[in-house]
């Protein structure tokens, strides 16, 4: 006959300890002894890959600045000397930014690229999230075949309008003007499309509670929806002055007074009688980026964010 099973030992108080072999011993955590600590990632193989990939692609990207960078502060020698190197034998020098500075208009044409980008991009923002508005919200006759109008302007090469926009600032004599650069790139239908597509995924629910409340779209539009859109209205903004501020053909084809030139037209009219002075050209493309890449210093977290969400993911 099998001997009964002995009960454990009651502690005082009635409580009943459990086997030795069991104290101490946690609860299991996925995996035993395996497992990690709460909260901390762990990364494996393909993570250490992923991040190695990353490195080796920023780096690539990084090289051809860092050798305009490094040419710019060369001497004219040393930058058409063969072999190239990396630290000339001469030493670094100032020459390169001395001779443009000397030789161009920095101040008059830095101050026309800030104006003509600034404003573009404030017409930009606000007619896009106006029109993009309208799209998602609003029914009215022709609204689809108007979407399609607009999405399909997208495709429209911006070269095949150059004429046709000529004449028309010359029609309005608005050639040799700020508005002349400004208005024909103050349309974006791509930023259309990406307003648009950012209102239908805000909750209309929100805008119902509004108007119940006595708010109408306007007020909805302004203390709702904008709001909600800043980090894709900060996004968007960032790449259309990016755009406004690099556009070299228009400026160049609609303004003949020096007085109106922008940064990248005005350092094109920079040229020796030398021939191609390597270390300038590069002093001029360090200077004319300077402005873009502290932008994106300042905004990196605004273009990642409107990027990467849609204003409501990660919050």
């Amino acid at each position: 006959m099998t001997a009964p099973a002995v009960a454990p030992a009651a502690a005082p108080g009635g409580d009943l300890r459990a086997p030795t072999a069991d104290r101490g011993r946690g609860p299991s955590r996925g995996g035993g002894s395996h497992g990690h600590a709460p909260g901390k990632q762990r990364f494996g193989v393909m993570g250490v890959v992923s991040i190695v990939v990353l490195v080796v692609l920023a780096v690539l990207w990084l090289l051809p600045f860092l050798w305009s960078l490094a040419t710019s502060f060369k001497s004219e020698a040393d930058a058409a000397a063969t072999p190239q190197t990396w630290l000339p034998a001469g030493g670094f020098t100032l020459q390169a930014y001395r001779a443009i500075l000397e030789q161009g208009n920095i101040p008059t044409w830095l101050f026309n690229s800030l104006l003509t980008s600034i404003v573009i991009t404030l017409i930009v923002v606000a007619t896009s999230a106006l029109v993009a508005y309208a799209f998602s919200r609003l029914d009215f006759r022709g609204k689809k075949w108007l979407y399609v109008a607009t999405i399909a302007s997208i495709i429209i090469p911006p070269q095949v309008l150059i004429v046709p926009l000529f004449y028309q600032m010359l029609a309005f004599d608005m050639v040799d003007t700020y508005w002349g650069i400004i208005l024909p790139q103050a349309i974006a239908p791509a930023m259309v499309f990406v307003l648009k597509k950012f209102f239908d995924q805000v909750p209309i629910e929100l805008e119902d509670a509004a108007r119940v409340d006595g708010a109408g779209r306007i007020r909805v539009f302004f203390t709702i929806l904008l709001p909600l859109s800043r980090p894709i209205l900060g996004a968007v903004s960032i790449f259309v002055f990016i755009g406004a501020w690099n556009n070299f053909l228009w400026p160049f084809i609609v303004t003949n007074d020096a007085s109106l030139l922008t940064l990248p037209v005005g350092l094109q009219t920079i040229k020796s009688a030398y021939g191609i002075q390597y270390a300038q050209n590069m002093a001029a493309a360090i200077l004319a980026a300077l402005p873009l890449i502290l932008v994106f210093l300042f905004f990196q977290r605004q273009i990642i964010k409107g990027i990467s969400t849609t204003g409501f993911g990660g919050q």
